[in-house]
């Protein structure tokens, strides 16, 4: 396989949708579309009224038109719900999802692999979060089902995943390890998907997805290379400075004067050993410059990912409205970045961008309502009598304490499954009213991006991030 210079990195959920990977794509790079909350973003936009017909398009592609037409019934409310309206949820994911649900993760991984594929015959990726394994090897399968060329997979160590690929290449039956607190060892709980008991028609055999992990350390790289259960194709090489979640620092958490953690010369990435794995990288966090491309290339690298300046692009999946606030704080220079360590219920310190009227603004963001009502982030545990249990640290503090976890890991947790749908236009309308405000990420370098805009251009395109890149190529 030909790998092109620039990833654009999986954003999710939504900002790095089938829109903005096809751009990218048609560019002769690598477009990514975000694989999290796809099953919800799926039902959102059909009860929007999937306005221009595209999502409805593409599932008149997928091959069991039963599901479609289940899926078609249940959500879609044609010219779309009234804007005072609540979303209507599906369920969570468990380790016993219903079969509904497994059709609308399907589906949904297959509509967007399938519209960033359309009108051009370059690569397409998908990004999946290993610290989201439930709806990870339904979500796989749909992807596949659609064609998808390189899976990318970070926040944790996806070992099995390579493994499951290549059964799943034959619609075979696959399980993987689940991680429940409270388990005497790792593999004493495994989610288990069959194909066959979803799509209930004999399909030819699919294309393997190219495996990249995003990986923080060179021990992480050997540790997939060596024990992977399938062939690792490549990495993605992510710093700290990165958009969305970060690795952990190495060793005990210590923050600075400003309440973020800090990173030191144990977490900077041997790329010597990585390089002598024999395997092509591409380096993420604060490599989105022509400069930076050509360092990149010098010190061994096939390329860079780049998300931030995609992220604000006309293409990205942000809502307008929210787009359009970021880009004037960018060209104003008042865009600030704030990694906070404790915001995301994974553990893994989380990029916030803050901006004035979102969650990211201070009142609202240290003030919000505790909510768990789309779980995507919820943890499993043990309960006493030997039942899985769920349990997110983001969920009301007194219901999080009830049920075994701890007050202090709840303190400062926030929500980041609402935030991140309103990031993108599908907020919720809850109880009371209250309307979910968004959650925005960006990387570091976010006012680099200020060389793109100016008083008079407010905004820019996926091909002018592409020209610039590649100049320094």
């Amino acid at each position: 396989m030909s790998y092109p210079l620039i990833i654009q990195g999986g954003m999710g959920a939504a900002v790095s949708d089938w829109n903005l990977a096809k751009a990218v794509s048609k560019e002769g790079q690598l477009g990514v579309v975000s694989g999290t909350a796809l099953d919800m973003a799926l039902v959102r936009r059909l009860q929007l009224g999937d306005s221009g017909g595209n999502i409805r398009r593409a599932m008149e592609h997928f091959p069991i038109q039963e599901i479609i037409k289940r899926i078609m019934d249940e959500f879609f409310i044609p010219g779309g719900k009234k804007a005072s309206d609540a979303f209507k949820l599906s369920h969570m994911f468990s380790l016993n999802p219903s079969k509904m649900l497994q059709e609308l993760n399907i589906v949904g991984n297959f509509v967007e692999v399938f519209l960033a594929k359309e009108e051009h015959d370059n690569l397409v990726g998908i990004n999946f979060l290993e610290k989201i394994q439930l709806p990870n090897l339904s979500g796989i399968y749909g992807a596949m089902l659609a064609g998808v060329d390189i899976i990318i997979m970070g926040a944790g160590i996806p070992r099995e995943i390579p493994g499951i690929l290549d059964k799943l290449v034959n619609h075979e039956e696959v399980s993987m390890k689940i991680n429940v607190i409270g388990a005497q060892t790792a593999g004493d709980f495994k989610l288990t998907f069959n194909p066959s008991a979803i799509i209930d028609k004999i399909l030819p055999p699919l294309k393997r997805p190219e495996f990249f992990p995003i990986i923080s350390s060179a021990v992480l790289a050997l540790t997939l290379f060596k024990k992977s259960t399938g062939k690792v194709n490549g990495f993605i090489v992510e710093g700290a400075t990165a958009g969305g979640h970060n690795a952990p620092p190495r060793g005990a958490m210590k923050l600075d004067e400003n309440g973020e953690p800090i990173y030191g010369e144990k977490d900077k990435v041997d790329l010597g050993k990585i390089k002598n794995l024999g395997l092509p990288f591409w380096l993420a966090g604060g490599w989105g410059s022509p400069g930076k491309l050509k360092e990149a290339t010098e010190l061994g690298a096939a390329g860079i990912q780049v998300g931030t300046a995609f992220a604000g692009t006309a293409e990205s999946g942000y809502a307008e409205s929210w787009k359009k606030l970021i880009l004037e704080a960018i060209n104003n220079g008042t865009a600030k970045v704030f990694t906070d360590p404790v915001a995301s219920p994974t553990g893994f310190p989380f990029k916030v961008l803050n901006i004035k009227g979102t969650n990211s603004e201070k009142d609202i963001y240290e003030n919000r309502t505790r909510i768990c009502d789309l779980g995507f982030l919820r943890h499993l545990f043990l309960k006493s009598n030997g039942e899985i249990g769920y349990r997110c640290p983001s969920e009301p503090e007194n219901i999080y304490v009830k049920k075994g976890g701890r007050l202090e890991d709840a303190v400062g947790r926030k929500c980041l499954c609402n935030g991140l749908m309103a990031n993108v236009g599908y907020h919720q309308i809850q109880k009371g009213g209250y309307e979910e405000k968004p959650l925005l990420t960006m990387g570091d370098d976010v006012l680099n991006l200020r060389h793109f805009l100016s008083d008079t251009k407010k905004s820019y395109s996926v091909k002018e991030v592409v020209d610039y890149l590649l100049g320094g190529a």
